[in-house]
């Protein structure tokens, strides 16, 4: 069993994405979409946040504006199986706050079930939201990117949410595995096209990042199970995964493309 460690200070903003124009997808709540719109709005960015549950997406947007300005802060619904919403919401973006930037696709759906039990239903499910919801939010910003020259001012940004089960096998996440594994592809086949007209496209892949609320409905055993795993014995914040966000979105990466960044030990 690895050892437990505690989870670091909790790091400051430095003004690392100052005057840029950042959307997130599935921000509301306390996991990773939440944590880094907040990493955004720290470092200096005005984000856009998105999400399908239009009641927790304005309870975060007033905790968020009330904190960094609602001149910093908006706030659109968007289910990222729609394309007409994802349209409208890269609209929104660039009417309220003059560009964009930074996109973060965040959206993304598991589940539980094996595929010999596996309906049809279950996989598209999953699969429309996961991988075709996080193609469908690529291809508009890199449109607005490609039609506005925001990419050749050398900040336009896709930062995608994948998963170390892209890469790992696992029991019951077939469906959740194949959408990943997809992001992943996805990636780095964005990132060639894109480079052509200065644009970056990575991702992230974390392991295990929980946060108060999932941990309250996950049992001690399977936690215990899963933190065992962990190099650090312990699973991630929601804030150290949006840290790495925040790193490939900034100028720190300005010659990183196409990667799948681990934030985990469990890589291949």
């Amino acid at each position: 069993m690895s050892p437990r460690t505690p989870p670091p200070p909790y790091v400051e903003g430095h003004g690392l994405l100052a005057g840029r124009s950042a959307v997130v997808t599935a921000a509301a709540g306390a996991g990773i979409g939440g944590a880094t719109a907040r990493r955004l709005l720290e470092e200096g960015a005005r984000v856009l946040i998105s999400d399908a549950h239009a009641r927790r997406l304005k309870e975060t947007e007033s905790a968020l504006a009330a904190e960094f300005g609602s001149d910093r802060v908006a706030a659109r619904p968007c289910d990222v199986t729609d394309e007409t919403q994802v349209q409208a919401l890269y609209d929104t973006a660039v009417r309220l706050h003059g560009r964009l930037d930074v996109l973060v696709n965040n959206a993304g759906l598991g589940g539980t079930a094996a595929l010999v039990d596996m309906t049809d239903d279950q996989w598209d499910r999953v699969l429309d939201v996961t991988l075709n919801g996080t193609m469908r939010c690529t291809r508009a910003a890199l449109r607005h990117f490609r039609d506005s020259g925001n990419g050749t001012e050398g900040k336009g940004v896709i930062v995608n949410n994948a998963s170390v089960v892209g890469w790992r096998a696992q029991a019951g996440q077939a469906h959740y595995a194949a959408a990943k594994a997809g992001v992943m592809a996805l990636t780095r086949c964005a990132a060639v096209e894109a480079a052509a007209y200065g644009v970056r496209v990575n991702a992230v892949a974390p392991s295990l990042a929980m946060h108060p609320h999932l941990v309250k409905v996950t049992s001690a055993e399977l936690l215990d199970e899963l933190t065992a795993r962990e190099a650090f014995g312990r699973y991630a914040e929601p804030w150290e995964v949006a840290n790495v966000i925040v790193f490939l979105a900034g100028d720190y990466s300005s010659y990183m493309t196409g990667e799948t960044v681990s934030v985990s030990s469990r890589h291949p």
